[in-house]
């Protein structure tokens, strides 16, 4: 099973760690649209801290991470679990996971980014600040520049089994499964029950549940309809949207009342 997960927009601080050692990161395939939009990011914050402002989309009170985007070659690194936080995270609370589950987290999570292209939660990243939305002068939008390299990394990343997509719009439009992938692909959608709308906070809050639920069970799905049956047997109430063709994912609606 391959879980891909959304960033978080605000993150930890990096640390006092060695390093960014990049040709550690996972899926080396990536390793030179990393190195092109990681030079560029540095430079625009180095060279004109207002145009980086503009192109990153910061307000005001968030003028201290272009400073730290200057310094992603010499901040100290951490694994990138503990530097992506917010609600989902706080929800899958890697940290508290007893140690057979966290083996599964490292081999199934999957964090996509605009600065990384993807990373596994044990890869170790500074915090920084570059969503999949911005559009670098020189590369142009990310979620567009990403998915030429994202096409030949990720069929192997996602080798024969279930692919659990939580990502948000942004991020999704960085890779999109084909063919047989995308059949063996499940997407989530988590609706309010009383008003059957997406809200925020219970769509970020029950992804993140679901996925520790999913670790700390042990359990595997094989593909989507064997997802469904799991996720109801660990007390989700999930409706289903089977693809009306082969080759298009499956479609899940997870129904809460509340959050607690």
């Amino acid at each position: 099973m391959l879980v891909l997960l959304p960033p978080s927009e605000g993150k930890a601080a990096s640390g006092r760690g060695a390093p960014l050692k990049p040709e550690g990161l996972s899926l080396p395939g990536l390793a030179a649209a990393r190195a092109a939009v990681l030079g560029e990011l540095v430079e625009l914050c180095a060279a004109d801290e207002e145009k980086a402002r503009e192109v990153l989309g910061l307000s005001e009170g968030l003028r201290g991470e272009i400073a730290k985007n200057v310094e992603l070659r010499t901040a100290g690194a951490r694994p990138a679990g503990e530097i992506y936080t917010g609600v989902l995270y706080d929800a899958l609370d890697l940290a508290s996971l007893d140690a057979a589950a966290k083996k599964r987290a490292a081999r199934s999570l999957l964090v996509f980014s605009g600065l990384w292209g993807a990373v596994r939660v044990t890869d170790r990243i500074p915090s920084y600040r570059c969503s999949m939305g911005v559009k670098l002068p020189g590369l142009g939008a990310l979620g567009a520049y990403w998915r030429t390299p994202m096409a030949e990394v990720m069929p192997e990343a996602a080798g024969e089994g279930l692919v659990l997509d939580l990502r948000s719009a942004a991020y999704g439009s960085a890779w999109k499964p084909k063919g047989e992938l995308a059949g063996r692909t499940a997407t989530v959608r988590v609706l309010h029950a009383p008003t059957r709308k997406v809200v925020s906070h219970f769509n970020k809050a029950t992804k993140g549940r679901i996925v520790r639920s999913l670790l700390a069970s042990g359990v595997a799905p094989a593909g989507p309809a064997e997802l469904v049956d799991v996720l109801r047997e660990l007390g989700y109430v999930v409706e289903v949207e089977a693809p009306a063709k082969a080759g298009r994912p499956w479609s899940l609606d997870v129904l809460v009342d509340e959050i607690h």
